[in-house]
């Protein structure tokens, strides 16, 4: 099977295997795409939380992304930890050197566990500089509160939120519903001219670590593909969602999903 896609992911290493750029690597793959990394930052981790984290410098980050578009171009970026203000400039840089690309971003800021992987610098200036240069930003209920410095506790404080984050210069947002009350998960997804709501039973298990790592690069993979936004939203969500129902419960806190739930072996292969 050849690759449909190519897809460029610039974030942090889980050691865990479950969230990160290894989550990332597995979503692409299992969607048929071909997936290229640039790591912004090495975590000691597992299911159970954050050990340390080691920062890449923001020389070889930069070095990493043009050296690898100046031979594969890209067909779509996805965007997720980035810990530092010096990051984030070195990622805005790169950015600025690729053109005709849609970037997923994924604002990471908490893990599972309650970590922070985010200062307060890097926060401001992914809230008024690198928001406004990607084509989707995918955050979770929490990382909203953050981005707009409100309690979100409803359907209707999402739209709201979603909103905000419009007004604040986000060209399209896919505000996730997961840490909300109740048996339905809505998630969220507005621009200037649209509003959208997805809506999903919600999965009884604790085992989720790294959904939303695993949700922006499958609307990344979709939208290399060449889906309109709305389709690849809607195709990420139906793909996680299928990764949480296998429910692997591997380690002793929030296990990781099955990435490998859309393969379907060869036979030679089992």
């Amino acid at each position: 099977m050849k690759p449909r896609t190519k897809i460029l992911v610039i974030a942090g290493s889980d050691s865990s295997g479950g969230a990160g750029i290894q989550a990332d690597i597995k979503t692409i793959t299992a969607l048929g795409g071909y997936a290229m990394t640039a790591v912004t930052a090495i975590t000691a981790q597992n299911t159970t939380g954050v050990s340390s984290i080691v920062s890449i410098p923001p020389t070889e980050i930069k070095k990493q992304i043009l050296f690898t578009v100046k031979d594969i171009q890209p067909d779509a970026i996805k965007i997720g930890m980035l810990h530092s203000k010096k990051v984030i400039e070195a990622v805005l840089f790169s950015l600025s050197k690729i053109k005709d690309v849609r970037v997923v971003l994924d604002p990471v800021m908490i893990a599972k566990g309650g970590a922070k992987l985010i200062n307060d610098q890097a926060i401001s200036i992914l809230k008024n500089k690198l928001m406004k240069k990607v084509f989707l930003i995918t955050p979770n209920i929490p990382e909203a509160e953050v981005l707009i410095g409100k309690k979100i506790t409803n359907l209707d404080e999402m739209i709201l939120a979603a909103y905000t984050l419009i007004h604040l210069g986000a060209n399209n947002v896919l505000l996730k519903g997961g840490h909300s009350k109740g048996t339905i998960v809505q998630d969220v997804l507005v621009n200037q001219k649209e509003l959208h709501i997805f809506k999903n039973k919600k999965l009884k298990t604790k085992n989720t670590h790294g959904t939303g790592c695993t949700l922006s690069s499958a609307i990344a993979t979709f939208l290399g593909c060449g889906k309109p936004l709305h389709k690849a939203c809607k195709l990420g969500i139906s793909y996680v969602n299928n990764t949480i129902k296998s429910n692997l419960n591997y380690g002793k806190g929030r296990g990781p999903v099955n990435h490998l739930t859309s393969i379907t072996l060869d036979k030679k292969f089992r």
